[in-house]
């Protein structure tokens, strides 16, 4: 009786040793099941030798980056519309002040597109002989008109007196003057084309090239001039000499006015602001005019301001359609960009056999299962400890532990994970998967750090 509880005591503890063995299988079996869920798709990638690209190369991976860059080139386009937009308001089309003198005919013309309405406002007082007509095209420069002009003048020394007229293509200018001095010196008379000219030949006066017409005159003589551009026209005299200089001078001219017989709308300025409606997409034209001398007397205070009123849709348009270029273009480098990195990376891959991370998630700390080898077998060994070495437990467990998958190569999935990596320590290949390893790639399958050695676990 007392030889029976001996007996059966070694059978009722193998039996729940036994019994501890299967649940600690059934529960090892359930965590494989829930953290292994991908292991056979990982499986699937290593049989079929596609290789492993880390986030780091991947070129859609970061996309706050993409996103940084659409924001940063939709900024950049927005400011660059303005700035351009700011540019043709207040530069090509801004508002300026005219000189009108007379039989003044200037033609306004304006980007339709860009331009819906011309006005003019005169700035020196009301006046009835200000025109501004308005035409569906150009009119023709056809109307031929002649007058004359008669000056006497005393000019200071170092001083210069100037007059100023607008004149169109294939007019002329001829000038006779008198030069009245005890000394009869000379006098320096020019016909300049443009405000720049005039500034220039004013700086130096010895210079000629800044003006059509420069000479020296003293006593009696005729310079004629003609015109081959329609613009603003100086003709000035000036007196480099330390004494008054008394000249007379007349001036003949002979000008070619636009036809306004044809106009659709006319606008006199003594009545206020005149405004001039452009047709998108056409050819609106307006004509600027003032009177002859014999209907206005002095012609020097005339100033009309010009001003155009902005076509904003055309402009909002242009912008949009603009951001929308810019960001194209964006988009199609980022995605060049890439394309490339992504070919550079894929080359990468095909250089080793990389392969894809195993429970990656197990991997981000120190004490990961495959951080070293001594952190792979401590468990094994808690395990094995518990047992008898010659026990039926022990040669059951281990005959359980070479085909549980968590104890096989992840190259190769046939052979026990019997070798690790120096220096990193981890443990996840068989030796022949881990030698074709370090002789082909160099990295480790798991951290990416390279690999120096390879060597072999014995089991005893």
């Amino acid at each position: 009786m007392e030889e029976e509880p001996d007996h059966n005591s070694p059978i009722s503890s193998a039996s729940s040793s036994s019994n501890s063995q299967v649940q600690e299988e059934e529960e090892e079996s359930h965590h494989y099941q829930r953290e292994g869920q991908e292991f056979p798709q990982h499986e699937h990638h290593l049989h079929r030798g596609e290789s492993y690209v880390p986030n780091t190369m991947n070129p859609f991976v970061p996309q706050a980056e993409s996103t940084n860059d659409a924001s940063s080139c939709l900024i950049v386009s927005l400011t660059l519309c303005f700035f351009a937009s700011l540019t043709s308001i207040m530069g090509f089309y801004g508002s300026e002040n005219l000189q009108l003198g007379p039989h003044f005919s200037h033609i306004l013309q304006a980007n339709s597109l860009l331009v819906t309405e011309i006005k003019v406002e005169e700035v020196s007082g009301p006046n009835n002989g200000l025109i501004m007509y308005g035409f569906h095209a150009p009119p023709p420069l056809t109307v031929e008109t002649n007058w004359s002009e008669t000056h006497r003048i005393s000019i200071l020394p170092n001083s210069h007196k100037e007059w100023v007229y607008y004149l169109n293509e294939e007019s002329e200018i001829d000038i006779n003057y008198s030069v009245k001095s005890n000394n009869s010196p000379s006098l320096l008379l020019v016909i300049a084309r443009g405000k720049e000219s005039l500034a220039q030949w004013i700086d130096d006066p010895s210079y000629p090239n800044h003006t059509l017409s420069w000479n020296y005159i003293h006593g009696s003589g005729k310079i004629q001039q003609k015109l081959f551009k329609s613009s603003y026209y100086y003709v000035a005299v000036g007196n480099l000499y330390p004494e008054e200089v008394k000249v007379k001078l007349n001036f003949r001219i002979r000008a070619f006015l636009y036809n306004t017989s044809d106009a659709y709308c006319k606008c006199s300025l003594a009545q206020g602001l005149c405004s001039f409606k452009v047709l998108l997409l056409g050819a609106s034209t307006a004509v600027l005019t003032s009177p002859g001398p014999e209907k206005s007397g002095n012609s020097d205070d005339w100033y009309v301001k010009l001003s155009y009123e902005p076509r904003w849709s055309s402009y909002f348009i242009g912008s949009g359609a603009m951001t929308l270029l810019i960001l194209l273009a964006g988009k199609i480098c980022i995605k060049f960009q890439s394309t490339s990195r992504d070919g550079v990376g894929h080359q990468a891959g095909e250089g080793g056999p990389e392969r894809t991370q195993l429970l990656a998630h197990k991997d981000d700390d120190a004490s990961s299962w495959g951080s070293s080898y001594e952190s792979v077998s401590h468990d094994e060994e808690d395990g094995e400890g518990l047992l008898a070495p010659g026990s039926l437990e022990t040669n059951s467990l281990k005959e359980g532990d070479i085909n549980h998958p968590r104890r096989l190569c992840v190259i190769c999935f046939d052979a026990p994970r019997d070798s690790f990596f120096l220096p990193c320590g981890h443990c996840a290949a068989c030796f022949t998967c881990g030698t074709r390893i370090v002789e082909e790639a160099g990295t480790c399958p798991i951290c990416r750090r390279k690999m120096k050695k390879v060597r072999k676990i014995f089991t005893v």
